[in-house]
Parts: structure tokens; C-alpha cells; sequence
């Protein structure tokens, strides 16, 4: 059997890890780190996460298949929370004992139909496949204005606390949930607080009628798109109101059409003054920003909340498909010019994401196997992956950003995975069902 390399261990690389080994198929899992989590460890460096993060999926449908989330948990569970369910996850599925903690991958290069991977201690081994799954939170986007700064400006990836804003005239940029949260942290502790935006977001309330929003929406009956559009635009018209009357930007997409801003404490810092919503930086001047609208303010602390770009470091780019700056790998996983090379943990899409990577983890489990067990299956698999280009996008019509250039409406990816496991006789892929023996 065909021996892999799964290149992390947070949540890509646990399931990964996980299919893997009841797939019977050989692999390695290398960390850099000191433990499992990747992101979610607030001690790893590089990690994005600040104290105040939380899931904006829920409990319910933020956890692996057939190992949900502990009851005592939260709807919306914490950044700790979520460390500690992974590290969970590790320990019941005995997978602790089969990682490589503290190596780094240095460089990944293609040899002879496998993968010769090279160690930052200089040592080198051949795989027949590898399954990246370092994560795509790791290098931060910086933008840039004209002008000159006299304050600090930083990236929400050095942000931790917001006791780091007390006594501070703090400017947050960015519209993503991390730039809501992190301008609600500044609104608690900042003697002033700004967030910049470019454009108007959809905010949508943790709950609705009590339940959280996402499963609240999932419970919802199966409608055309642009009905569901519809009804969801009158409820949050209901539950939140004109956005406008809290000083933000009107949307500039219809609902669903860009990912959602889960976070209505946002709403009450903004009505109360706490928080000051502001249009994009047009420049800056000295310890002022001049904004788009022509208002400035005398700013001391500019934190960017402006995304991370998708990377490999450890491969040469030109071995990956690309939109923009984003992965672009049939169902996010399989690369389409190189048959034993996957990219799991690098989906985006309008749901939580733990069970998407079981179900693609155990895909690209069953078709490494199949490669030895079933080669005429893998090479079906391999003709499919080539010719088959499913529309991912729900019919919606996402904004046009880069940070939607691969995005996929979650209803619809999964039911191109679906169609394909079928198409494959792979196994039924749901709680309950997920050894492949």
C-alpha cells in the first residue's frame, strides 16, 4: 500500500489523519508545532486567534462526523473550546502517537510519480502522495495607502487581547468577521475606536427564534434560491434593521451573496458611539487618516483586518492551480495535474467546515487505496476529476472579490461530493458510517 505524508495536524489534518488510518492506508503526519490544532493554538506562532474569537458556525454543525461537540459547550464555542475538542478528537482516534511534533516541512518537490519531502533537519523521504494541509490563515494580506503614518500600524495576526487598546485612539480595517470582532474589542477598551470599511456586509444575528442561525437554516424547507434569498432578507430586515442606521454602508450584494457577518454586538457598540464606522482610507497623514468621504481623525493604533493569502511555502507555486490568490483543486482537494498531491483545509464556503473535511479526507483515502486495491476505480476517479466541473455556486451570484474567487455555496459542494462518492461506489459518508472496512 501506497505510503502518504499529511502535512499538519489541525482540523484538515486530524480528519485526514483519521480517514487515513481506517482506510488501512500507511502515512506519516508531520507538525511544526508543539501540538495538535494548527490555528486554534493561541501558542503557535503565526496563529491568527485573539482571546475574544468564537465559531461563527455552530456547535452542531461545526463538528466532526460521529464525534460531536460536548454538550456543556456553548452554541458558539470558543477559540479554547475548540482547541480543546481538537486535541479530544486526537486522543480518542489515537492519533497523537502517530505525529511528528516539532518538524518542519523545508521543501516538497515531485520525483519519479512520488513526492521526495525534505525535513528542516535536512533529512529526506519519499512518499507516494501528499496531503497538504497546513492551513490557509498563516500569511497575512496587507494593503496599501498613500501617505505617511507617524503611529502603529500591525496586522490582526500580532493582535491578542484587547487589553493591548487601553488608552489608545484604535482604527481597525477590514469588514471580515475578524474585523467586526476585533472593533468590538477596541469599542470595550480604546478611548476611541474606528473600523474602515470599503463596502456593506449582511449581518446576520447568532440566533434566531432561540436557535442558532445556521441551523436555523438548515431546518429551513428546500426552496428555490432566490425565494430563499427573499425570506432571509425580510427576516434580517426584521431582526437587524436598516444597516444604515448604524451609521455602516447599505449592502451592496443580496443576502447570501458574500459570506456572513455573524456578530450583532457590533450593532449595539456602533448605535452607542463605542464604535465609529468610517469609509475606506484615502490616505494617511502623519497620526491622522484621511478617509474616502474627506473626514479624518487623529488615529494612534491601525490594526489590519484584511485577510491572509492562501500559501504553500513548501512547494513551488507553479505545482497548483490558481484564481487569483486562491487554490484552485477540484472540490479544494484534488489537483488536477498532479494525481497524488492534495490540498485539504483550504475551503471556503457559507458553513462550518469540520465535516466537509471528513468527507474529503475519506474521499481522498478511498482513492489512495483504490490506486492499489482498485486501480481501474482510481483511474475512473482520475478521468472524472479532469472532465467534471460542478457549479459550486448554489446558484448565487457572489460578489466579485478575491476572497470569492474559489468560494462555494455549502448545500452545493456537498452535493457534488455526494454525486461523486456515488459515482466512485465509495462508502455513504454520515455519522455513524464512517469506517471504510
Amino acid at each position: 500500500m501506497e505510503r502518504c505524508c499529511v502535512i499538519g495536524a489541525g482540523p484538515a489534518g486530524l480528519a485526514q489523519a483519521r480517514a487515513l488510518q481506517w482506510a488501512g492506508v500507511p502515512f506519516d503526519i508531520i507538525e511544526r508545532h508543539a501540538d495538535v490544532g494548527g490555528i486554534w493554538d493561541l501558542e503557535n506562532p503565526g496563529s491568527p486567534m485573539y482571546a475574544s474569537c468564537r465559531l461563527i458556525s455552530s456547535k452542531r454543525l461545526s463538528s466532526f462526523l460521529d464525534f460531536p461537540m460536548p454538550r456543556v459547550y456553548p452554541d458558539y464555542p470558543s477559540r479554547a473550546q475548540v482547541h480543546a475538542y481538537l486535541r479530544e478528537f486526537a486522543r480518542a482516534h489515537g492519533l497523537y502517537a502517530r505525529i511528528e511534533f516539532g518538524r518542519e516541512v523545508a521543501r516538497v518537490t515531485p520525483n519519479a510519480g512520488g513526492w521526495i519531502v525534505q525535513l528542516d533537519a535536512g533529512e529526506t523521504r519519499r512518499y507516494a502522495g501528499v496531503i497538504c494541509a497546513n492551513g490557509m490563515n498563516w500569511l497575512p494580506q496587507w494593503p496599501r495607502y498613500p501617505g505617511t503614518f507617524t503611529g502603529e500600524i500591525r496586522h490582526a495576526v500580532d493582535y491578542r487581547d484587547k487589553e493591548e487598546f487601553a488608552g489608545r485612539r484604535v482604527l481597525v480595517v477590514g469588514g471580515g468577521n475578524t474585523g467586526f470582532d476585533i472593533g468590538c474589542d477596541a469599542a470595550d477598551c480604546a478611548t476611541a475606536a474606528f473600523l474602515s470599511l470599503r463596502r456593506g456586509y449582511r449581518i446576520v444575528p447568532k440566533h434566531v427564534m432561540g436557535v442558532p442561525a445556521d441551523l436555523f437554516a438548515a431546518r429551513t424547507p428546500p426552496l428555490p434560491m432566490r425565494l430563499r434569498q427573499a425570506i432571509f432578507h425580510g427576516l434580517l430586515r426584521l431582526l437587524v434593521g436598516d444597516l444604515r442606521t448604524y451609521g455602516l454602508p447599505a449592502p451592496d450584494h443580496r443576502v447570501l451573496e458574500s459570506h456572513p457577518i455573524i456578530n450583532t454586538k457590533a450593532l449595539s457598540a456602533l448605535k452607542t458611539g463605542r464604535l465609529r464606522a468610517k469609509p475606506d482610507i484615502r490616505e494617511f497623514l502623519h497620526d491622522h487618516v484621511v478617509f474616502r468621504d474627506g473626514s479624518r481623525e487623529r488615529v494612534d493604533l491601525v490594526v489590519y483586518a484584511t485577510g491572509y493569502k492562501m500559501s504553500v511555502p513548501f512547494m513551488d507555486a507553479g505545482l497548483f492551480d490558481w484564481k487569483g490568490d486562491k487554490l484552485d483543486a477540484y472540490l479544494s482537494v484534488f489537483n488536477r495535474r498532479h494525481e497524488t498531491l492534495f490540498t485539504l483545509g483550504f475551503l471556503e464556503t457559507n458553513a462550518g467546515v469540520f465535516e466537509d473535511f471528513d468527507r474529503l479526507a475519506t474521499m481522498v483515502a478511498c482513492y489512495v487505496r483504490d490506486r492499489t486495491e482498485v486501480p481501474e476505480r482510481a483511474a475512473r476517479f482520475r478521468a472524472h476529476v479532469l472532465a467534471d466541473n460542478p457549479d459550486l455556486s448554489g446558484g448565487l451570484k457572489f460578489i466579485d472579490s478575491p476572497r470569492h474567487a474559489t468560494y462555494a455555496e455549502h448545500e452545493a459542494f456537498r452535493h457534488a461530493v455526494e454525486r461523486t462518492r456515488k459515482a466512485m461506489g465509495w462508502p455513504t459518508l454520515r455519522a455513524g458510517t464512517l469506517a471504510l472496512r
